[in-house]
């Protein structure tokens, strides 16, 4: 049914009886605190500004609280009673703040009528994902006493030059469970509460790998509780990342996630072809980038490992990619192949593997994905550039992944789109037997909490992979 089919509803006084309910969830986006503060003027540095919250009591932005009140307006308005409700009085708690990424369930509870004003109080309650109360309180209303019936207004689609689509990453991966996550020297406050904040959202079962009174110091300084989380106490960093590798070895964890030390260090272990997690694979870095002009997830390879790959490394970096995209439910992604122009030049080196790959992916050397390349940047993401040049083809314009040349283009491609497109993106390392999070100091619990959900992803269709593999082999 579209939005154009779809009708209000209410329901009359007489209807209603006490003990109904209703409810709705809704996930806090930054959208949704920028458009709030569009709308009301409140510009409160606790909500909008990201270095200040920082500093402030919760450490991170938080929504306004009546932003949890207007949810229970829209619940009152359009299902219990619905249109023609009129607001008489609220009452509101605020209990704990509601975090960037959090999910609110909001509900309404009859709780008396009153039958000669036609009047209602309902018991309002707004619950996190983990179940802790953040609004209570009660709302008086005056209940409609005619059927209503009309066709949903359609509203126009807001976007802002936000992370709307990290949040869909984050909402994609709500239905698995959390994976147990090798968090390797978290001894600095960022890496401990990615850990912790990545628990709380239900990502992550957290297994902290490092030596344990730095670990312990660190969550004392940033203030957050580890008492419910393993620790495996190892002398040093170097101690910790072989530890952790050998915990994936042995399926004790889900995947790896780099705390605060160097990505070498880590990757050394993870490389080792006696005790380490090589696969038939090289291992690649993938960034999932959200760009607020392009009209869908953008995934950039590689940035991170892979400083000037050969044909067959990037065939294996392609082929990571796109069982990336699979996992975020793409199933056909469009792979462009970049270089500096759209044709073939035997003096340009990456027009020739890119005409390659392509002719691996019709041989079935790559598959999962449409390839197509060489693509200079312009025509790989847009269709206009595309049809100017005259280039026909499925990926033109549409491109789900970007493959660069090398470290040097990717790197400087993902900076450009950052500072200049006021893009952002949560990266993982892929190839490996167990997914790889690497971050960093400058990313913020949104970014930290994407990446996590990411490798959640990637790991759940593996693991199904593995068990559609044994029922075929059986």
């Amino acid at each position: 049914m579209s939005d154009l089919d779809e009708v209000i509803e209410n329901r009359t006084f007489d209807e209603i009886c006490v003990g109904d309910e209703a409810h709705l969830e809704k996930r806090l986006t930054m959208e949704d605190i920028k458009l709030f503060a569009i709308m009301s003027g409140d510009v409160n540095p606790a909500h909008v500004d990201d270095d200040f919250a920082k500093s402030s009591r919760f450490q991170e932005v938080i929504a306004h609280g009546m932003w949890g009140g207007a949810l229970i307006s829209t619940v009152l308005g359009t299902q219990l009673p619905g249109p023609g409700t009129v607001y008489l009085g609220q009452t509101l708690r605020f209990k704990a703040p509601v975090r960037l990424g959090d999910v609110l369930k909001v509900s309404v509870k009859v709780l008396e009528k009153d039958q000669a004003h036609h009047q209602i109080t309902f018991a309002c309650r707004c619950e996190n994902q983990r179940g802790d109360t953040v609004i209570e309180g009660e709302a008086r209303i005056l209940a409609p006493t005619k059927k209503i019936r009309r066709p949903r207004t359609v509203m126009p689609k807001v976007r802002l030059t936000e992370r709307g689509r990290l949040h869909e990453i984050l909402t994609a991966a709500d239905h698995p469970e959390p994976m147990r996550t090798a968090v390797i020297h978290p001894v600095d406050e960022s890496s401990i509460r990615g850990a912790v904040e990545s628990a709380a959202h239900r990502l992550i079962i957290p297994v902290l790998v490092g030596p344990e009174m730095k670990i312990r110091a660190a969550a004392d300084s940033a203030e957050v509780d580890i008492s419910g989380f393993e620790l495996v106490d190892t002398p040093h960093s170097h101690a910790a990342a072989e530890k952790a590798v050998a915990l994936a070895r042995k399926g004790s964890v889900d995947a790896l996630m780099k705390g605060a030390l160097h990505t070498d260090e880590l990757l050394h272990e993870v490389v080792n072809r006696e005790s380490g997690l090589r696969t038939e694979r090289c291992l690649s870095h993938v960034m999932a980038f959200d760009v607020p002009t392009y009209p869908r997830p953008l995934l950039i390879t590689d940035a991170a490992i892979n400083i000037y790959p050969k044909l067959d490394q990037k065939r294996d970096i392609v082929q990571n990619a796109i069982e990336l995209a699979h996992a975020l439910g793409n199933l056909d992604p469009k792979v462009a192949i970049l270089s500096a122009v759209e044709t073939i030049n035997p003096k340009i080196a990456s027009t020739l593997d890119a005409a390659a790959l392509c002719k691996m992916a019709d041989r079935g050397q790559i598959t999962g994905g449409t390839l197509d390349g060489p693509l200079a940047f312009d025509n790989a993401v847009s269709e206009a550039a595309a049809k100017t040049k005259g280039i026909v083809s499925p990926v033109a314009g549409r491109a789900d992944i970007l493959l660069a040349p090398d470290l040097e283009a990717a790197n400087m491609l993902m900076k450009q789109l950052s500072h200049l497109a006021d893009a952002t993106g949560a990266g993982l390392v892929v190839g490996a037997r167990v997914p790889i999070i690497l971050t960093s100091r400058a990313d913020d619990a949104l970014t930290r909490m994407a990446s996590c959900a990411l490798a959640l992803l990637l790991a759940d269709q593996q693991h199904r992979a593995v068990a559609s593999a044994a029922l075929k082999g059986a």
